[in-house]
């Protein structure tokens, strides 16, 4: 068995900030720390925090008076924000800068007078979040089917802009569908999908095409790891999402294929060498990185944690 290991794969930016940020404030202020949704989207960081003493809540009421409130990667609304800071809650702001970058679109469309299509999952934290910028001016678009349905007031002024984690070759199906449709429609030059989301799909979409099997190791929940199994199966590739080494299946593999193993953005990189380590038990197995490209952009911490360095 050949094993391609793609590069880049795994913790993205704003991943790697906002467990930071988590970190730190663990350090800090001690355990408890509250944490508003997971703090990514992959079961192994969650528990992994949740056994250092963090709590995570779905619902402001569940954090005491006096508490340390940290606000996930994927954002929320204004509305939580102001509730928790009627609360006197101590907040620290661990959102994604490329989701933020959505929100202030999303903002600045409203207040221009656009009605803003986004297209995302309407469950998912961060279009909620999204959505609470401007809940008036923004229609959420699951599918293509959705499109011919929609209903607009005649000479409204429409925006567009997608979920973070979108595929980029779902995006493009979604814009030519808008543009039949709408002809005057804001297309935002850079699209919201962000840079490593990209970087993730464009390194699969290149390397399946030298692989029997591709392996992508996030959690279901992750939005971003399904789609780069679905990018892979997309090119007639057998395609595997895997939160782990015990999800792997021998049945599988015949043992002499070429496997692609990639990871999504909220995967740890521990969790991807396990999975390797089961592959290398089982067969007689090579392993090659192939980069496609390089990603070098670090966020900082929030500026709560900055404040008294």
């Amino acid at each position: 068995m050949k094993i391609i290991l793609a590069k880049p794969r795994g913790f993205c930016a704003g991943v790697n900030m906002a467990i930071s940020t988590l970190d730190e404030a663990l350090k800090r202020f001690g355990k408890p720390v509250y944490v508003y949704h997971d703090i990514v989207h992959n079961t192994w960081v969650v528990d992994e925090f949740r056994d250092r003493g963090v709590i995570f809540v779905e619902r402001l009421e569940d954090v005491p008076d006096g508490a340390t409130l940290l606000f996930s990667a994927h954002g929320v609304s204004p509305i939580i924000r102001e509730a928790a800071n009627k609360r006197g809650l101590r907040t620290i702001d661990a959102t994604c800068p490329l989701v933020n970058k959505v929100h202030r679109a999303a903002r600045q469309f409203a207040a221009d007078g656009y009605t803003t299509i986004l297209v995302g999952n309407k469950s998912h934290d961060e279009v909620a979040g999204i959505i609470g910028e401007a809940p008036d001016s923004i229609i959420v678009v699951e599918n293509i089917s959705q499109i011919h349905k929609l209903k607009i007031k005649k000479g409204s002024r429409l925006a567009f802009m997608t979920q973070t984690t979108i595929s980029k070759y779902d995006t493009n199906i979604f814009i030519d569908a808008l543009q039949k449709r709408f002809p005057d429609i804001v297309i935002t030059p850079d699209s919201s999908i962000c840079f490593a989301t990209q970087n993730r799909q464009e390194a699969v979409s290149k390397l399946a095409a030298m692989a029997d099997v591709v392996v992508v190791i996030g959690s279901n929940k992750s939005s971003n790891s399904r789609r780069l199994a679905d990018i892979a199966e997309s090119s007639n590739v057998c395609a595997y999402l895997v939160d782990g080494p015990d999800d792997i299946r021998g049945g599988w593999f015949k043992g002499d294929e070429t496997v692609l193993i990639t990871a999504g953005a909220s995967a740890p990189e521990h969790i991807v060498q396990e999975c390797i380590e089961v592959l290398i038990k089982r067969f007689h197995t090579t392993v090659e990185e192939h980069i496609v490209c390089e990603e070098n952009i670090k966020f900082t911490l929030p500026k709560e944690l900055r404040e008294n360095y």
